[in-house]
């Protein structure tokens, strides 16, 4: 099923295909993948016809939603001091093999830029940025000069390269994605980890609290973590299907890239010490797979008010019967659009029960009807896409129920999504529990001799018999070792309790 998400490798030029028709009609519980594939097609989100695999082109739907996503993780970036830079999306070679275990980790990854068009050679190798460390802390070696420059807070949203040699899933799994990344420096190894954490509350403020995705905030092994960092964490959410996928990361890079690119500071005392840098990278397409996925039903979409590519459609009902009807659609559009609401009218020959079918599969949080009854009375109708409950109300109080109804639909929305999580996680006593329990949907809590390096053969083992990853332990908590206080894999007494599920 997930092979038919795989983007055409026939040249566009070759493509004879009509216009995608509007239907959808799938059971989103009993076949996830199929859903999520044909809601991509039905509602527009993403041209899978690109005639390069893993490159696929984002349309309006999908566009309009994430430039929404941008700017509330932007806005909670900027409130913590970071400031908005724009870098180059090529990277010199050196610079990528400057510290050692990050080329080690992004190499395979890289697509290189060698010649022009012209067909000269380039003086050197240029990596098509799959990440920007190593562009970022070359010019913090120039910027920071003392401890008064420090904290150093940036970040840039920009489009990442990386050849995933996996089978690409559109917005899951890409060789292009778009994304923010901050970089950041810090004078101590405490400051930089007081950011990491509050990296973490980015997220809830964000990820969990506007977008309505909820995760487990995760640390990852030592032998998953970001290439050239001291540690990574992570958020892990869950889709429909019982598979993880990995959201934002931000990671303790320590003093790793400050040596490499000779990033120091001067000390009140005069002395030269080395940045502690940190950085992270919540991928808002990735994010926009999730929220799909978490709200969406089997009508198809549904978004958070705050969020949604169109928070407004206004059916004018007989309208090109009624000229009043049709006037009065248009004020109150005019009026919504200078309120600041994303709001458009359904003028179009379509019958009502079909504008309200297409309207619906969109997941347009709230549908406005307007007919020459209403129009009689003073009155419109109003429809919440969350509970698809109608009720009719007095035009002159329309704006303040929809400040009302938009925050109660965003936050049912969240609650509905909390309450799919909630019991997601199931402790698991042995090796056979535990393939059970990730082959069942959800996270298994287990016992594990170790995430350091020593731990990594038992890893392996989960992954090559059970088809599962050790996603870390808990940040949120400290657990205790349970039951037979024994690692699941080898027997060994438990130094930590390990979460384990199917990823993406």
């Amino acid at each position: 099923m997930w092979d038919k998400m795989k983007e055409e490798k026939k040249p566009v030029a070759a493509q004879k295909e009509p216009a995608q028709k509007i239907t959808f009609n799938i059971d989103k519980e009993k076949n996830f993948s199929e859903w999520f594939t044909e809601i991509i097609r039905a509602a527009e989100l993403a041209d899978l016809r690109n005639n390069i695999k893993g490159f696929i082109v984002f349309q309006p739907w999908s566009v309009l939603c994430m430039e929404a996503m941008y700017g509330y993780y932007e806005r909670d970036l900027q409130k913590r001091g970071h400031k908005p830079y724009w870098f180059p999306a090529l990277i010199p070679e050196k610079n990528l093999k400057q510290e050692s275990a990050h080329v080690e980790g992004f190499v395979p990854e890289v697509f290189w830029v060698t010649e022009t068009g012209a067909g000269e050679k380039l003086e050197e190798k240029y990596a098509l940025r799959p990440t920007s460390e190593t562009v970022f802390y070359p010019m913090f070696s120039i910027w920071i000069r003392s401890y008064k420059d420090l904290p150093f807070r940036t970040y840039q949203r920009a489009q990442v390269w990386r050849y995933e040699t996996k089978a690409t899933r559109p917005f899951l799994r890409s060789r292009e994605f778009y994304w923010i990344e901050t970089h950041n420096g810090f004078a101590t190894k405490e400051e930089a980890y007081q950011n990491v954490l509050g990296d973490m509350e980015t997220a809830e403020r964000v990820m969990h609290c506007i977008f309505g995705v909820p995760f487990l905030f995760f640390e990852r092994p030592q032998w998953d973590k970001f290439a050239g960092a001291d540690s990574t964490f992570a958020a892990d959410t869950i889709m429909p299907d019982g598979k993880i996928i990995q959201q934002p990361s931000t990671h303790m890079l320590g003093t790793h890239f400050a040596k490499a690119f000779n990033e120091k500071f001067t000390n009140e005392e005069g002395k030269e010490e080395l940045v502690y840098n940190t950085c992270y990278g919540p991928a808002i397409s990735r994010i926009f797979a999730s929220v799909v996925a978490f709200h969406g039903d089997n009508k198809g979409l549904r978004f958070p008010f705050e969020i949604a590519p169109l928070q407004i459609i206004i059916v004018p009902i007989a309208g090109h019967k009624n000229p009043e009807v049709k006037k009065t659609a248009e004020k109150l559009r005019n009026d919504l659009f200078d309120a600041g609401y994303r709001v458009e009218i359904d003028s179009s020959d379509k019958m009502p029960g079909e504008k309200f079918f297409f309207w619906e599969m969109k997941g347009v949080p709230l549908r406005l009807e307007l007919g020459p009854k209403e129009l009689e009375k003073k009155e419109i109708v109003l429809y919440r896409r969350d509970n698809g409950k109608k009720k009719t109300i007095k035009l002159s109080s329309l704006e303040k129920e929809i400040a009302v109804n938009s925050k109660e639909l965003s936050e049912n929305l969240k609650k509905q999504a909390d309450e799919t999580f909630k019991n997601i996680v199931h402790d698991a006593a042995d090796k056979k529990e535990l393939e059970k329990i990730v082959n069942c949907r959800g996270f298994a809590r287990a016992n594990f001799c170790s995430t350091e390096l020593d731990g990594a053969h038992c890893a392996e083992i989960v992954e090559k018999e059970i088809g599962a990853t050790v996603r870390g332990r808990r940040i949120d908590k400290q657990e205790q070792a349970f039951g037979s206080k024994k690692c699941i894999i080898c027997g060994k007494p438990a130094k930590v309790v390990v979460y384990i599920g199917k990823q993406y």
